[in-house]
């Protein structure tokens, strides 16, 4: 999810089921630390180029500063998993990793591809607790630290709130409060929610995986089982047809239209990530909003949007928050002292303009220093945000909202992860099980109970093929 035209599109994150502990398994003839030349590889998924541009400036005063020689290559997201498996295969894995997702960390952990000494030195001495301790837990397998966690973005629900306010309606926080106003604002012209239905896109995945956390629909349950056929997933799959098949778009709706349909005035709400807010705020000319309103205010459909960070479904004890974790991970070829000291520098000296790249969607994990507590939360709310126009993030947007974004982080919940299933998580951002069911099921195909069985049957049969 950091693209600037696709920024919007959340490609696979996660390694797919063909890269199984079998191939990997005694492939590599290098399996131990690399050769102390004081060179490494960093491959990073920030691959656009004003972002490869940015991060090169940082690594160039890191190389000033320690003369240790860096080659950064950007890779996308989507290529990642098979990138994996060929450099495993022929021994030639990068020393570092930038910006790991966390069904791509889990899986490259699971098959032995990772280095979690570094890690656990550099937490060490960075602090352990300066860091944001969900974001920890998340990253871990017990005490093994499987990378360290770098910066995050959270799934929002986005809504108009004049629209909401004229019919007296509730902020959409809760199944009920969405699935009322999206059924009174659904007109003629106007669709009551934006939500992805694309069956090839884990973005679709992402906005349901968003809702059903809300209803405690796990994708396992704590014996590891697939657990989407859950009543409580029952309801989630029902709720999210009835959203996006009678209140959204006809046809499949993806990243790209979801987002357009808002902008242009035309839904109500939309489900999305927090990468949406430069967008929202008139800062990008390719992805600019294009409501009737907006013509002579780019900052009107800002000013009247609203935004729900956590939703609660009807079996949820709690609101529950979606989002991501993107991590610096080491190879388990890696060189051991050069690749130390690169990501102590990017996790600190470096920090500010690796997260000020784009701050809507890199909200920092690391909240500060021993001595600064808050060093980097305050320095984040103050980047500059946007592409073609920048401004600091805290005078686009109220302080409420940047508390809800920066308190997100050590809210948020995934599938699989706490239940030690990371792998099949990657799996599933690879073979996309749920964005199957949820296309044949808003497509009327199946009924949401037929979908959430289906989902279900193709998660337990890509868990045995890990096995």
């Amino acid at each position: 999810m950091r693209t600037r035209i696709q920024r919007s599109r959340m490609i696979a994150v996660g390694v797919t089921a063909a890269l199984g502990t079998g191939l990997l398994t005694g492939c590599s003839g290098s399996t131990g630390p690399g050769k102390p030349d004081r060179e490494i590889t960093v491959w990073s998924q920030e691959n656009l180029p004003d972002r490869i541009a940015a991060t090169r400036k940082v690594i160039d005063g890191f190389e000033e500063k320690t003369g240790v020689k860096v080659k950064l290559v950007g890779v996308d997201e989507g290529q990642m998993p098979q990138l994996i498996m060929s450099a495993a295969a022929s021994g030639n894995l990068p020393d570092v990793i930038a910006a790991a997702p966390l069904g791509q960390t889990w899986q490259m952990y699971s098959n032995g591809l990772l280095n979690t000494e570094i890690p656990r030195e550099i937490l060490g001495k960075l602090d352990r607790s300066t860091f944001d301790k969900n974001a920890l837990d998340l990253t871990s397998d017990g005490a093994t630290s499987l990378g360290v966690p770098s910066d995050s973005w959270l799934q929002l629900l986005v809504y108009r709130k004049d629209q909401f306010d004229k019919a007296g309606l509730a902020a959409p926080d809760t199944y009920e409060s969405a699935l009322a106003a999206a059924k009174q604002l659904t007109t003629k012209g106007n669709d009551g929610i934006s939500a992805a239905t694309d069956p090839s896109d884990v973005f679709t995945s992402q906005s349901f995986e968003s809702l059903a956390l809300a209803n405690d629909c796990q994708l396992v349950d704590d014996k590891g089982e697939s657990a989407l056929g859950s009543p409580q997933c029952a309801q989630a799959f029902a709720a999210y047809d009835e959203l996006a098949r009678e209140y959204g778009a006809p046809g499949i709706q993806t990243v790209d239209s979801t987002r357009a349909t808002y902008f242009a005035g035309r839904s109500s709400m939309i489900i999305w990530s927090s990468f949406l807010l430069d967008e929202l705020a008139g800062l990008r000319k390719d992805a600019l909003p294009s409501c009737a309103e907006c013509k002579k205010d780019e900052e009107f459909l800002a000013r009247n949007s609203g935004i729900v960070t956590a939703l609660k479904g009807p079996d949820g004890q709690e609101p529950a928050q979606f989002g991501e974790i993107t991590s610096w991970v080491t190879t388990k070829t890696a060189e051991t002292a050069a690749s130390r000291e690169f990501i102590e520098y990017m996790m600190g000296t470096g920090y500010e303009s690796w997260f000020g790249m784009a701050p809507e969607g890199k909200i920092p994990v690391r909240h500060g220093t021993a001595a600064e507590p808050q060093k980097y939360v305050d320095a984040w709310r103050q980047s500059e945000v946007g592409v073609d126009t920048r401004k600091p993030l805290d005078e686009v947007f109220p302080d409420a909202l940047l508390d809800q974004l920066a308190d997100g982080v050590g809210n948020l919940r995934r599938w699989g992860i706490s239940q030690g299933e990371g792998a099949l998580v990657g799996a599933t951002n690879g073979e996309l099980p749920v964005p199957k069911a949820i296309g044949a099921m808003t497509s009327g195909q199946l009924s949401p109970d037929e979908a959430a069985r289906e989902a279900e049957e193709e998660v337990a049969a890509l868990k045995k093929s890990l096995q």
